[in-house]
């Protein structure tokens, strides 16, 4: 009657609930990310699960099997960062009450410049010192209060709280979840949507048990290195660049330039050969392990995973840089599950 054909208005209606399911999720998108963690924590228990699930008898309930995992999960949490967490916050607060002492001193002292750079020191003594001293008002009372908090067990316990509750019951009831969406579609689509909840769950899994498997690496080798030749802060560093181990592309570069800055600060004498260190741990990740590691449905055009990233931080900050990746690697696959049944179907 108005002169637009239904397909026109079918499309653009598709168009509108897209673009409002997506403001929608921005606007719940605190709620969305505890969720998304939960998920990661239920793909990194699920073999566990199965695994007990088959030892057990048959007839012994989906709970039973959780519970056992569930406990044998807290315990080794328990037992590895008691330890670790006393010996990350006590080298945090030690880093935090050394920084008025670096920006009293001349904070290149220990680090040697080029020639063409040797008469600007002075110049340069003065920048670095000005910069300093604006990292330290923010990050010095951060480290205090996060080896405090480390120390005492505070923090965000909510959310410490509500992940693990939120995994069990997806582990619990996540297939008959899953079932419920897939029979709510009819005829082909049913086929569609079935394969690609497969598809985006082995994606998940892959690429969740990767990034854990590459962060503890990435701690181990780093903790290894720095505590053998006597570098200040090993085990606060290692943890740290570990951490940026599971946001994608900036987060390991951040990590090896702190690592730097702060042995170089402290007075450590062998920036070189840690420096020579971290290119061939890099080198070694990523073309060696990473690649080993990584699903293929998660290679993704290395300009595409920095632009996500960045749009993730605007969008979510940290997390949002770390679900950037596997948000466009699941995207992508539903487009080539789409695209399939499109061909097929012509």
């Amino acid at each position: 009657m108005l002169g637009i054909d239904r397909r026109t208005l079918q499309a653009a209606w598709t168009l509108f609930l897209f673009a409002l399911l997506l403001f929608v999720i921005y606007q719940i998108r605190r709620s969305v990310m505890l969720f998304a963690l939960a998920l990661i924590l239920a793909h990194l228990l699920s073999p566990a699960v199965e695994f007990v699930e088959r030892i057990l008898p048959a007839r012994a309930p989906r709970v039973a099997a959780l519970g056992l995992v569930y406990a044998a999960f807290l315990a080794v949490i328990t037992i590895a960062m008691i330890p670790l967490g006393s010996r990350i916050s006590k080298e945090a607060i030690s880093l935090a009450n050394r920084i008025p002492d670096v920006l009293a001193s001349d904070p290149l002292s220990h680090i040697p410049l080029p020639k063409p750079l040797e008469g600007m020191r002075p110049e340069l003594n003065a920048f670095v010192q000005q910069r300093l001293a604006e990292l330290g008002q923010a990050v010095g009372p951060m480290l205090s209060e996060a080896g405090t908090h480390i120390l005492t067990g505070l923090g965000a316990v909510v959310s410490a709280v509500l992940i693990p509750i939120i995994a069990f019951f997806l582990l619990k009831d996540g297939g008959s979840i899953r079932d419920t969406i897939v029979e709510s579609f009819d005829g082909e689509r049913r086929e569609v949507a079935q394969d690609i909840f497969s598809d985006i769950h082995h994606l998940l899994a892959e690429y969740i048990r990767a990034l854990v498997l590459l962060a503890l690496s990435a701690f181990a080798f780093y903790g290894t290195f720095l505590s053998a030749s006597g570098a200040p802060y090993p085990v606060l560093l290692a943890g740290f660049a570990a951490t940026l181990e599971f946001i994608p592309a900036v987060g390991p570069f951040v990590g090896a330039a702190t690592i730097l800055l702060v042995t170089g600060f402290a007075g450590y004498s062998h920036l070189l050969a840690l420096f020579i260190f971290l290119i061939l741990y890099r080198i070694f990740q990523d073309y060696v392990l990473s690649p080993y590691l990584m699903s293929a449905g998660v290679k993704i055009h290395p300009l595409m995973v920095l632009f996500g990233v960045l749009a993730g931080e605007q969008l979510a900050g940290i997390p949002g840089m770390f679900f950037s990746v596997p948000v466009m690697a699941a995207l992508r696959l539903i487009l080539l599950r789409l695209r399939r049944r499109h061909v097929g179907t012509s």
